[in-house]
């Protein structure tokens, strides 16, 4: 599945002026959501109790904090981030920051 197929199969769950958010909720156990995040924007940083998350950076540059740790991140990069971990990410960068995160399914988001 390409990015355009993935769109159309995925709910659009955000749309402002700091990012879109899209989630694929088709497995039973995970959801795979892409974000574009504006340039010089920020998410606005959350942890998880129960749900650890894989980010997988697809283009642009731009930082991400997760837990005490400061990462720069590109094309191609990735970060685990563990359950109960602080992580936000920062879009340093002229253009979007693209980037896949993959979970766990947790009340409120995916189930």
């Amino acid at each position: 599945m390409d990015i355009k197929e993935y769109k159309q199969s995925a709910k659009l769950i955000r749309d402002n002026e700091i990012y879109k958010v899209y989630d694929l909720s088709d497995l039973n156990h995970l959801t795979v959501s892409l974000t574009e995040l504006e340039p010089q924007k920020a998410t606005t940083g959350h942890s998880h109790v129960d749900a650890d998350e894989v980010y997988v950076f697809i283009d642009g540059e731009g930082l991400m904090e997760a837990a005490s740790r400061k990462i720069q991140v590109k094309t191609g990069d990735m970060v685990l981030v563990p359950a109960g971990d602080f992580h936000k990410v920062y879009n340093q960068g002229e253009k979007n920051l693209s980037f896949w995160t993959i979970f766990e399914k947790y009340e409120g988001r995916g189930k």
